[in-house]
C-alpha cells in the first residue's frame, strides 16, 4: 500500500512544485538538498526571535518546505527512527547553505528577515539553529495536522493515527537572516558560532 501511495505523490508532485511556486535553492551538489522554498508573508503572531530579530505580521520571510516525496523514498526501507532521523538532519544541515547563498543573492534580501518552516519533526531543530513556537491558530494547526499525516503514516506505518496525535504536534521553526549568514556559509560548511 505504501508503494502505491508513494507512486501517486512522485507523479502528483511536479504539478504540486509548478503550482506552488516552489523554487530549489542553489546548491553545490543537487543530492545534497532537501528544500525546495519560496518568499512568503509571514501571518502568525508576533514572535522576538533570541537574537533579538522581530518577525511581525506581513514581514517578508523564505519559506522552506522539505521535498516529502524524495524524503519517504529515501527512507522508506529504514526500520530506526533514530537512523531516520539522523538522515534528516544531515540533509537539513547541508540545506540551509543553499537557502542563504539564495537571500544574498535575492533583489530583495534586505527585506527578508528569516526563514521559517511548518513540521512534527522537532528534534534536532535547535543545534541547527532554527527556534520552535507554537501554530496559534487553532484552524490553522489542526490543518497543518491533517496535511502532516499522511507523511506520519507513511515515515512511521506501525504508529497509529492517535499515536501522531498525541506525541507530535505542528509547529512553526524559524531562524533569522542574520543567524542564519552567522552559522552557515555558501560553501556548504557549518560555521562554527
Amino acid at each position: 500500500m505504501r508503494g502505491y501511495v508513494l507512486s501517486i505523490w512522485r507523479l502528483i508532485d511536479p504539478i504540486y512544485y509548478f503550482c506552488s511556486n516552489l523554487k530549489y535553492p542553489p546548491c553545490v551538489k543537487k543530492e545534497d538538498n532537501i528544500f525546495r522554498i519560496k518568499l512568503t508573508k509571514y501571518k502568525g503572531r508576533n514572535i522576538v526571535l533570541s537574537d533579538g530579530t522581530p518577525i511581525n505580521k506581513n514581514d517578508t520571510l523564505v519559506k522552506i518546505h522539505l521535498h516529502n516525496v524524495r524524503l519517504l523514498n529515501e527512507l522508506k526501507d529504514i526500520k530506526s527512527e533514530l537512523k531516520k532521523a539522523k538522515i534528516i538532519y544531515r540533509y537539513v544541515q547541508k540545506s540551509l547553505p543553499g537557502v542563504e547563498t539564495y537571500i544574498r543573492k535575492c533583489c530583495t534580501s534586505n527585506e527578508i528577515k528569516g526563514i521559517i518552516g511548518i513540521t512534527l519533526l522537532n528534534k534536532g531543530c535547535k543545534r541547527l539553529g532554527f527556534e520552535i513556537f507554537d501554530i496559534s491558530h487553532p484552524i490553522y494547526k489542526w490543518f497543518k495536522w491533517f496535511a502532516f499525516l499522511p507523511i506520519g503514516l507513511l515515515t512511521s506505518p506501525n504508529r497509529s493515527i492517535w499515536h501522531i496525535f498525541k506525541h507530535q504536534k505542528p509547529n512553526y521553526l524559524v531562524m533569522s537572516t542574520n543567524k542564519l549568514s552567522n552559522m552557515y556559509d555558501s560553501r556548504g560548511r557549518k560555521s562554527e558560532v
